[in-house]
């Protein structure tokens, strides 16, 4: 009986998503909100990446709410793991890694941490923003751990900084709706020269904020499981 009702529950989600998939069909043309959104933001937000200034600017509540999420998922990941993260192997002790891994990472590591920063850097410009950014910057903490594994990571100036960032990032917000037209309003600073770095008003300087804080909270993530 619980096999027959497993397979009818399968064959019923089977069904649904091959529906889903048969319906899908491509676009001609595209929407009038997504027309509306292309033609907006880089009008108003002077942000030549439109998701970007979507997302930081009109969506800003949204983004507050998945950077406190990702933050209390550090946070529970550190109640639950801190004694592990604590008694990390010491460096004498701890096994060396693969010759490709060492040498590799002594080339790749800086590459991927300068990556990371262009991308948060240029998130108003082209494809990226702070939340990929600070993955990307992840990964390099992940590959350092992997390629020096006695490296002890300091949890508590990761925390400080990424509770700055957040503090700076809330405060921005709360500048905007005394000075601007609204919370996280990107014109709180002027929009510069479309296209430049220094332009699209308040968002390079949040896509920064995000960067710093999703880093540092997935470094102290992966360092936590690393035991």
């Amino acid at each position: 009986m619980t096999r027959a009702l497993s397979l009818l529950a399968v064959l019923s989600f089977g069904a649904i998503f091959a529906g889903v998939v048969l319906g899908y069909a491509e676009r001609d043309s595209l929407s009038a909100l997504a027309e509306q959104y292309l033609t907006l933001v880089p009008r108003d937000l002077g942000a030549a990446n439109v998701v970007t200034g979507i997302l930081i600017t009109y969506r800003g509540f949204d983004t507050l709410g998945e950077v406190a999420v990702l933050f209390m998922v550090a946070a529970g990941v550190g109640l639950l793991l801190a004694d592990k993260g604590e008694a990390a192997a010491p460096a004498s002790t701890a096994r060396r890694p693969s010759e490709l891994v060492g040498n590799g990472a002594e080339i790749i590591l800086p590459l991927i941490f300068v990556f990371g920063a262009y991308v948060i850097k240029n998130g108003h410009l082209s494809a990226g923003g702070g939340f990929q950014g600070g993955a990307v910057v992840a990964s390099g903490t992940m590959l350092l751990l992997l390629a020096l594994p006695g490296t002890r990571i300091n949890h508590a100036f990761l925390s400080v900084t990424e509770s700055l960032a957040g503090v700076v990032y809330v405060g921005i917000g709360i500048l905007g709706l005394v000075f601007a037209a609204g919370f996280l309003d990107s014109h709180l600073l002027p929009l510069g020269e479309f296209g430049t770095l220094v332009s699209a008003g308040t968002i390079p300087v949040i896509s920064a904020l995000l960067g710093i804080k999703v880093g540092a909270e997935l470094s102290v993530i992966i360092d936590r499981f690393r035991n």
